[in-house]
């Protein structure tokens, strides 16, 4: 499934709306539209691959790259105490193309084991404002 039978890659190809905080050669990251916390970002791989075991070796290192990356500019601009990082390959997965869950967390914030409830912006104004937080927190 690629192109814009692919909610990601339409993503990716500016083909579908996003609240993107990185976008470059290897990896897209837009906020998650049901996030389980708000500045939750989704990271994914330019080019479409469903599975982690679907992305070439050689990508590998560079999609983690952006996924550490955006993990520390999540912390900084969102001042969280950590993330949680996450991905599902197949169950669970909601669109087929590999995505790992970047979520801010916050001593006490209520998230418990694997049971993830979501959020929502109050409107577009919010999204686009904690997604401006946590790219002005990338470097360079």
């Amino acid at each position: 499934m690629r192109g814009v039978e692919c909610l990601f890659c339409a993503i990716a190809a500016g083909a579908q709306p996003a609240q993107i905080v990185l976008d470059d050669e290897v990896a897209v990251a837009f906020l998650d539209t049901r996030p389980v916390f708000k500045g939750h970002v989704l990271v994914v791989p330019r080019e479409h691959a469903e599975t982690l075991t679907d992305l070439p070796v050689p990508a590998v290192g560079p999609f983690f790259q952006r996924v550490q990356t955006v993990a520390a500019a999540v912390e900084e601009g969102l001042s969280a105490a950590g993330t949680f990082v996450a991905m599902n390959n197949r169950i669970s997965q909601s669109v087929a193309h590999l995505h790992v869950h970047v979520v801010p967390r916050n001593r006490k914030d209520g998230l418990r084991g694997f049971f993830w409830p979501r959020m929502k912006y109050a409107d577009e104004a919010e999204a686009a404002s904690y997604a401006e937080k946590i790219r002005s927190a990338l470097p360079g």
